[in-house]
């Protein structure tokens, strides 16, 4: 400033008394230097306010990058946070694979901490350390005496049966013991052998067993030959005197078709069975009814005919069935009822990566619905079967791979060949659940007929199946906004309209504070009032609620219009912008008489249930707690945010257009209307957005 105005002395403009005014006297003549500019006299008052402004600009810019940056770094956590959500699976080798056993393993397992391994071969369970492939143990299988493992329970969960060729089942369990001392874990493996049950009565060597352990007893089911197919339902009969005895009731079950037996599967319930052939059918057996067990129609699960099933297995919870062929195609199915009724049927749910070869093996997860395939070429393929996505592709380095193995807590897999070598890997996967499918697209779940958009997250067994859909969230939220807002809206702006212009001053010091201290409420403790206690109180009255802004606001205009005839000594005893008051009454009665006449209406028009007539004529089910209470509920904490920030633009109007419409013969309600509230109109947008916020 100090050099603008000597650049104006200089020019020809002198200060006098405080002023700047022109120097008529002085005139330069070409060449002759300018004189020296005379400095100004600045106050130390100016001063300081000149530097109150510059320390105010930047105390303004940095918090507005402080609050820009910190929302940024919001953006960042968040991002951090999900980002390990859509990482892909890793398998990590560990070491080489262990020596072979000489042996064609039917299944390996592994204890917990991963340190013990267990190949099931023809001649019994063989322990090994994963370290470096000692052997740890050989324990006898009780009961196979001199017979030999023939086939084995394709559960891969530590327990089953084995076949043997003599024509028996023999139940087992690999157990791990897990002693500490001190620092020092050691873990001894355990083998535990049932009664063993004589399936085939003519002693033929057992090509597929499966085995389900019930509440009404043991089950086994089991091929010989190509065709035959037995099932043992064994009973256990408690006696009033002496010990119990054990019943063992054998079936023998047609199977529809002419294709060989390629491979078997039953639940851990007991409740089917299902039997895959060479031909690429599979035939439910139905044995609810354990004595007179049903074979279904045979359904085509290879993609053409000839196409041998090679493998089949339950996943955790034994509701979705996994296929393998020998085209490599690999599909989930379940067993669902038909939409019309009638007999349950097998239904083709998601498919694959295809392998390359026969698949060889399948094998479950105990911890969620992964699981793991190999084909005869030794690639392993990890898939996921809620999402239907194939995870993660492993080449094994070995070849003829015969048996696959989680690790209990789904951190490492193990793969066995022909030769009984067996290569281990770390996985690494700890959201396989979680695909932009999954969040925000339709999945077919399970005891689901169609995908569907779900959201329930947890459950209370092990084998729950997340559904983790956020559209029904973010359906929802929208849902319950727009009838919170379509209740709240009118409610706040015509009180804020009335309350800036048209109530009494005294009366506003009142209302005000009072709706503003309603903003304090939280949201949490009306979602729980009105989850417990409004939405029983509303299912009762809901078409009394539906007839209530009719009902009440026909009431309030009869009043208003009785009111101009009120004597004037009556009208004269209200300050004016009091009279509200009167309407409370009002809208009392109104409210009753709503409820009075929606009884009348629900018994004379929907036949006395207002609930059975929107199912009958409207399909829709009633849910009590519905959007109606949420617009309700939410409604009451959006009211004081919108009313305080729209009366606040609306009394802030400045006065010389009120009077000046005023003024020019326009009556209260026309200059509310057309003067103060479209000048008020970007405030009260913004407090219906930050209504929507709320």
């Amino acid at each position: 400033m100090g050099a603008f105005l000597s650049n104006l002395s200089d020019s020809g403009f002198e200060r006098r008394g405080g002023r700047c005014a022109v120097n008529e006297s002085r005139v330069i003549t070409p060449g002759e230097p300018l004189p020296a500019a005379r400095p100004l006299s600045v106050s130390g008052r100016l001063l300081r306010r000149l530097w109150m402004d510059r320390l105010t600009r930047q105390l303004v810019t940095l918090g507005g990058l402080v609050i820009i940056g910190s929302i940024l770094a919001i953006l960042i956590v968040i991002a951090y946070e999900v980002y390990p959500l859509f990482t892909k699976p890793t398998a990590t080798p560990v070491g080489a694979a262990l020596p072979g056993t000489g042996s064609v393993p039917f299944a390996v397992g592994v204890d917990e901490y991963r340190e013990v391994v267990y190949l099931v071969t023809a001649s019994g369970v063989q322990f090994l350390s994963t370290k470096d492939g000692a052997p740890l143990s050989a324990p006898a299988v009780g009961g196979l005496g001199g017979a030999r493992i023939t086939a084995l329970t394709p559960r891969g969960r530590g327990a089953g049966a084995f076949g043997t060729s003599d024509g028996r089942a023999i139940p087992f369990e690999v157990q791990f013991v897990v002693t500490h001392q001190g620092t020092v874990r050691t873990v001894t493996p355990d083998l535990v052998t049932g009664a063993p049950i004589q399936v085939d009565p003519a002693g033929r060597p057992i090509r597929h067993v499966v085995y389900a352990d019930t509440r009404e007893g043991p089950i086994v089911a089991a091929s010989v030959g190509t065709r035959d197919l037995f099932l043992v339902a064994a009973k256990e009969r408690k006696a009033l005197v002496g010990p119990s005895t054990r019943e063992e009731v054998r079936t023998a079950v047609a199977i529809p078709g002419d294709g060989p037996i390629a491979a078997l599967a039953m639940d851990n319930r007991g409740e089917d069975l299902f039997v895959g052939t060479a031909d690429g059918e599979v035939v439910r057996v139905d044995l609810r009814d354990r004595d007179r067990p049903v074979a279904s129609v045979p359904v085509r699960a290879t993609v053409r005919p000839g196409v041998a099933v090679t493998a089949m297995n339950f996943l955790i919870g034994d509701r979705t069935l996994v296929i393998g062929d020998a085209a490599g195609n690999v599909v989930s199915w379940q067993v669902l009822p038909p939409a019309g009724g009638g007999d349950r049927r097998l239904v083709r749910m998601n498919a694959f990566a295809t392998h390359s070869g026969p698949v060889t093996a399948i094998e479950a997860s105990r911890r969620d619905k992964g699981f793991l395939t190999a084909d005869a070429s030794g690639a392993v393929h990890l898939h996921f079967g809620t999402s239907g996505k194939t995870l993660l592709e492993i080449a094994s380095g070995l070849s003829d791979v015969r048996a696959l193995a989680f690790a209990p807590k789904a951190d490492g897999l193990f793969v066995a060949d022909g030769a009984g070598r067996t290569a281990q890997w770390t996985l690494r996967n700890p959201h396989p659940e979680i695909t932009l499918r999954s969040l925000f697209g339709k999945v077919w779940y399970e005891g689901y007929d169609a995908p569907a958009f779900v959201w329930q997250s947890t459950g209370g067994t092990d084998d729950f199946e997340p559904k983790l859909s956020l559209t029904p969230l973010i359906y929802g939220t929208l849902k319950g906004t727009f009838y919170a807002l379509l209740f709240a809206v009118p409610i706040a702006l015509l009180s804020a309209l009335y309350a800036s212009q048209f109530m009494h001053p005294t009366l506003k010091g009142v209302v005000k504070p009072v709706v503003e201290i309603m903003a304090a409420l939280p949201s949490v403790v009306l979602g729980f009032l009105a989850g417990l206690w409004l939405a029983p109180q509303i299912e009762r009255v809901v078409p009394g609620l539906f007839i209530m802004p009719v009902v009440t606001g026909t009431l309030i205009l009869l009043s208003v219009y009785g009111w101009r005839f009120a004597p004037v000594g009556l009208r004269s005893r209200f300050k004016a912008g009091t009279e509200v008051g009167l309407l409370v009454p009002v809208v009392v009665l109104g409210a009753w008489l709503s409820f009075q006449l929606g009884g009348l209406i629900e018994y004379t028009f929907l036949g006395n249930d207002y609930r059975g007539w929107l199912l009958s004529a409207l399909g829709v089910t009633f849910d009590q707690r519905n959007s109606l209470v949420v617009g309700i509920a939410m409604g009451f904490a959006v009211i004081p945010i919108i009313f305080t920030i729209a009366e606040d633009s609306l009394s802030n109007v400045p006065q010389h257009l009120s009077a000046g419409s005023l003024a020019l013969g326009a009556t209260s309600w026309q200059t509310a209307i057309r003067v103060v509230l479209p000048t008020a109109s970007p405030g009260i947008f913004s407090a219906i957005m930050i209504g929507f916020g709320r």
